[in-house]
């Protein structure tokens, strides 16, 4: 035997000896087509539809069914359960499509396969949705409510944001009720993403008439500001005053009826005799009549 041989003889009983033997779990495995891909990395603008190929790799000695499905993106499959026979690799297609209204920016994903036992390996994919980028946000619908300060966020933009907000409120004469320093919400929005939050204000005013003023900023230069103005009125406090103002008026009202019902009862009275006697008549000094003719 010569020395090349031995050299290689020698050199796959070392392989055979170092590589482990194949496990149910280890039967199987997945990779991107084509080999020497660690993941998959999918580029389009939006409404586009891009194609790449899967290998699932059967080394054991039976065959195996698997099934496909995606993560993360909208990964569509030419066929979403394969059967790979012993030592044999499948093929299958797939696709990846961009929303029509995605904005620009990079998405993660994952191609998972799995067998009836349960086994699964995955591969990650990146998707990067080209286009201009543009940050743009607005803050909508500001009411106060309650305890609280209640407003909308839009991602009117292309680009995922992070906002933050600055929240000034002033009360009557200019009077500086609320001043809290621009924070970062714990929000996430995306492109074209709406969401609805309410800003605490537990120490509000019972009575005065305020301007609130909410501003949001966001990184690219995104910055929106809104105002609204509220009047704080004491309810219960007013219903009660009205009722005892209210009580007083109804007193007074009655009380002017009784008198004038009495000082009518004394003058009709005075005009049947029942009052007190008038200054005496003075006698009559005619002659009287008696209807007798001499």
């Amino acid at each position: 035997m010569s020395s090349a041989v031995r050299v290689l003889a020698l050199s796959l009983l070392l392989l055979s000896t170092a590589a482990p033997t194949a496990t149910a779990t280890e039967a199987w495995s997945v990779a991107p087509s084509g080999g020497g891909r660690p993941s998959f990395y999918a580029e389009g603008a939006p409404g586009t539809v891009l194609e790449d190929t899967v290998s699932v790799t059967n080394r054991g000695g039976a065959p195996v069914t698997v099934r496909l499905h995606g993560t993360g993106v909208p990964i569509a499959f030419a066929e979403s359960r394969v059967r790979v026979p012993a030592r044999t690799r499948a093929e299958v297609p797939f696709t990846v499509t961009v929303g029509a209204g995605a904005g620009p920016g990079d998405r993660s994903g994952e191609i998972v396969v799995r067998d009836p036992a349960g086994h699964s390996a995955a591969v990650p994919l990146r998707l990067r949705v080209t286009g201009p980028e543009l940050s743009a946000l607005t803050v909508e619908n500001v009411t106060v409510r309650g305890d609280g300060i209640a407003y909308e966020l839009v991602n009117r933009g292309t680009t995922p944001l992070t906002p933050r907000l600055a929240v000034r409120v002033d009360g009557a004469l200019g009077r500086r009720l609320l001043d809290r320093a621009p924070r970062t919400l714990p929000v996430d929005l995306p492109p074209g993403g709406r969401t609805r939050l309410t800003e605490p204000w537990p120490d509000r005013p019972a009575l005065d008439a305020v301007d609130v003023r909410l501003t949001v900023t966001a990184s690219g230069g995104a910055r929106d500001t809104a105002k609204v103005s509220a009047r704080f009125v004491p309810w219960g406090g007013l219903a009660g005053l009205a009722g005892v103002v209210g009580g007083a008026v109804a007193a007074v009202g009655v009380f002017v009826a009784v008198r004038r019902r009495r000082g009518r009862s004394k003058a009709y009275e005075e005009a049947e005799g029942g009052g007190s006697p008038g200054p005496p008549e003075r006698p009559c000094t005619q002659p009287e009549l008696t209807g007798v003719r001499t």
